[in-house]
């Protein structure tokens, strides 16, 4: 299996999800992501059994639980890196990955069908 056809894996099934999916070319930039994935809000808004619940398997506020629950279905960003089975990330990747990930971004490496489906839950 090569990178392209995890590349059109992925397209395909953030697309079935409604998402959106970019192509990046980063200017000035190594070791970044190849691809933003975009996702919409999923799920419906919980109920205050939901929420009841959450809170009492947690042992959290209820503040916190609605807060958990609705990040749950809030629209999802991520950044991905797509490597060939088997292909680590080389390390001005990994070095990049990490100062977006300091800085609040959710980035993903990803080298297979199963992988973009993990990502994509």
């Amino acid at each position: 299996m090569r990178e392209s056809d995890i590349e059109n894996y992925l397209v395909a099934r953030v697309k079935a999800l409604g998402g959106e999916v970019r192509k990046v070319k980063w200017i000035g930039r190594r070791g970044a992501p190849d691809r933003i994935v975009m996702l919409p809000a999923r799920g419906k808004c919980p109920t205050a059994a939901e929420v009841l619940r959450y809170r009492d398997e947690h042992c959290c506020r209820m503040e916190d639980a609605k807060r958990a629950l609705d990040q749950r279905r809030a629209p999802l960003t991520v950044w991905v890196e797509l490597k060939a089975p088997g292909v680590p990330p080389e390390a001005h990747q990994v070095r990049e990955h990490e100062r977006m990930r300091a800085a609040g971004q959710y980035v993903e490496v990803v080298d297979s069908f199963s992988r973009v489906d993990e990502v994509l839950a």
